[in-house]
């Protein structure tokens, strides 16, 4: 099977919305929508009902030293850890909601500087993908990019107090970063894609960052 026969075929107009549901409006919203859509072998599904996690789009930005070979990780409580994991503090790239009117480099530059006291520029940043990170339950779309950073001194506990954050910001050499995930040690998703990327791409990045600086 050719692999564009595999993704090629229904749209979202093969999607019939009969009606939406709020179930919950809070910090977060949980709608229930009640659809059909187009089946593989003809026809229309029944009437389906299913509840959706509308927690709106995130960006998750990589902080990344190619002179040092060393990632830029935030460390910090993740209640949603708690029912799976011994340790619910995760190893984890820098992220963040929207504002009003915000790019997803404005969210990639804002956070940087709230959750870890990094200093990115615009030029700094490569967009790497997008991604839906459980569209089974969830509309989320992660908005996933690199940055040139320098992570020479950086340390210490960042983040708004008055969002509850307390976040530790550590430096980690890539090498080491691997191992971890590896281990086990990394399971937050958006870093471990990222990793992986970092793994299949570094050499070609750095290149790129040496030639943009000459």
């Amino acid at each position: 099977m050719k692999i564009k026969s595999l993704i090629a075929g229904f749209t979202r107009n093969n999607v019939n919305i009969h009606k939406v549901l709020t179930k919950y409006d809070g910090f977060f919203k949980i709608n229930e929508y009640q659809l059909s859509h187009a089946l593989f072998q003809g026809g229309e599904s029944h009437l389906l009902s299913r509840e959706i996690f509308e927690r709106g789009d995130a960006v998750v930005l990589m902080p990344y030293d190619p002179k040092r070979d060393s990632l830029v990780f935030n460390e910090q409580f993740r209640p949603g850890a708690l029912r799976t994991t011994e340790n619910p503090w995760l190893l984890e790239f820098v992220a963040g909601m929207f504002g009003e009117n915000e790019s997803p480099q404005d969210v990639a530059i804002r956070e940087a500087k709230e959750e870890a006291n990094l200093d990115i520029y615009i030029n700094d940043i490569e967009p790497i993908m997008e991604y839906l990170s459980s569209p089974g339950g969830t509309s989320e779309k992660i908005h996933l990019y690199v940055a040139k950073v320098d992570a020479r001194n950086v340390s210490g506990v960042f983040g708004l107090k008055t969002e509850g954050e307390d976040i530790r910001v550590s430096e980690i050499k890539r090498a080491d970063a691997l191992m971890l995930l590896a281990e086990g040690k990394i399971c937050n998703a958006a870093t471990i894609i990222g990793l992986q990327w970092l793994a299949l791409n570094s050499e070609a990045l750095r290149a790129k960052w040496q030639d943009n600086d000459n």
